[in-house]
């Protein structure tokens, strides 16, 4: 996707809620989500604290609105309020990380939202982690423009819009690796000694929202 993303600024709390667009009964609002953090681990004392690191820059790709939207922390409120007004929520590493982030600035407890780990699906399946960029190569061919730690570098220079558009992109392939393994069955990745591999996966989302 090249559209630019705006801020979230022109919209309201009413406007976001789970009616800004009536739905038909049958489709499922899913949101792709990732953010960006203002803190690293050993600026918090730890991966104990992540709850400490601060929200830099949340980005969702509505699958019924079919764009994206970019919040800051002074919208935070914003943010956990779109997610809220999902049917689903699809993440990589989103309940252990992005949630913890981002609970406090919410007055609920964000694991009430049904949520999709894409994550967790696949330690579960192969008893190791794989990350995002390494199934985003092997299974889309495609990589991350960037890593966290330039991201950290961004916020402390300002530079937002960067952040924004870097975040964008991890929303992007989560988004496309989500759909590509809930067409196809199986995503792609490569073990330890190199060889290609496909792993069955069922990530239909009427039957994750049973188990998120």
């Amino acid at each position: 996707m090249s559209e630019q993303l705006g801020l979230f600024e022109e919209f309201t709390n009413e406007e976001i809620g789970p009616e800004i667009v009536s739905k038909s009964s049958n489709e499922l609002r899913v949101l792709y989500f990732d953010l960006e953090t203002q803190k690293s681990a050993d600026e918090v004392g730890g991966w104990g604290n992540i709850h400490l690191m601060g929200l830099a820059v949340g980005v969702v790709w509505d699958s019924f609105e079919q764009k994206y939207f970019s919040f800051l922390e002074n919208e935070a409120s914003l943010l956990v309020e779109k997610l809220r007004a999902a049917d689903l929520v699809v993440g990589f590493n989103v309940k252990k990380f992005d949630y913890t982030v981002l609970q406090p600035y919410a007055n609920f407890d964000l694991s009430e939202i049904p949520t999709f780990d894409m994550l967790d699906d696949i330690k579960a399946k192969l008893n190791h982690r794989l990350s995002l960029n390494h199934l985003a190569e092997n299974t889309l061919n495609a990589k991350k423009s960037a890593d966290g730690l330039v991201s950290l570098q961004w916020y402390k220079e300002g530079k937002i819009d960067k952040i924004i558009e870097y975040c964008k992109q991890d929303v992007e392939i989560t988004r496309d690796l989500f759909l590509y393994g809930q067409s196809k069955g199986y995503v792609k990745y490569s073990t330890r000694s190199g060889v290609a591999k496909d792993l069955k996966v069922d990530w239909n989302p009427t039957s994750l929202l049973n188990f998120s």
